[in-house]
């Protein structure tokens, strides 16, 4: 397994007497990563319009860094052999919520429109495309990939015990998706890199927040380390009649 490394992205923004606190009862934040054998990756609303500043939600200075993060991590889950999902709102890009569908977001009632001939943002980005054995979960509009969603299902049915999560927003759906993977009891990692937020400080406590309850926050390389520890997952050559 990798060992730690040492510079957290919080470390600028917690202070030492918050530390002290968590270290009454919670295990120090440069503790090893504790996840199984059997991992898979969700990488949660990576979709243009949380990369991109086109769109509303979307916060191009943080999120393109984070994609980059993302595509390099997803090259080392498919070397590795790993089930692979990926989330989005809908399955149609284009798609106009009803007001039941859209639920109760605190959203700006009157947003900029959109420039003419700006394309759908509920769209993975060619750097995630996903491959024909991955999964595309379309969760709607609330925060957590497993919620209203067969993801559970779906990792049971693959046999893993723990789930790599990873995309936008990290104080929203990757925590939502964090907390609910951590109620089913699995191991959950978390690469910072690979997470983005609008807001700095609220990424940063909330990564925080997760290592220090729910999930191991750590760094890409460090989840590729840990995905290369991982005995080879090659299928088994077909027996012959």
């Amino acid at each position: 397994m990798p060992t730690p490394e040492t510079t957290k992205p919080w470390s600028d923004v917690i202070p030492a007497a918050d530390l002290a606190t968590f270290g009454r009862e919670f295990a120090p934040p440069d503790r090893p990563i504790a996840a199984g054998t059997s991992p898979a990756l969700v990488v949660v609303d990576m979709t243009k319009a949380f990369v991109d500043s086109t769109y509303p939600t979307g916060w191009s200075l943080t999120g393109r860094p984070a994609l980059a993060a993302n595509a390099e991590l997803l090259a080392a889950s498919r070397r590795a052999g790993i089930p692979v999902f990926f989330t989005k709102a809908y399955p149609e890009a284009d798609h106009r919520p009803r007001p039941a569908e859209r639920g109760r977001w605190k959203l700006n009632p009157q947003p900029a429109p959109l420039a003419e001939g700006t394309p759908p943002g509920d769209v993975l980005p060619d750097e995630l495309t996903p491959r024909d054995d991955e999964i595309v979960i379309n969760k709607g509009s609330k925060p957590s990939a497993f919620f209203g969603t067969p993801l559970a299902s779906y990792l049971i049915h693959a046999g893993c015990d723990t789930v790599i999560v990873t995309g936008m927003t990290t104080s929203g759906c990757v925590r939502a998706t964090v907390l609910d993977a951590f109620q089913y009891n699995f191991h959950v990692v978390v690469p910072f890199e690979c997470c983005a937020d609008r807001s700095q400080i609220s990424h940063k406590v909330n990564l925080f927040d997760i290592h220090m309850k729910y999930a191991d926050v750590v760094s890409t390389n460090e989840t590729i380390g840990y995905l290369e520890s991982l005995p080879s997952l090659e299928p088994a050559l077909p027996v012959s009649g």
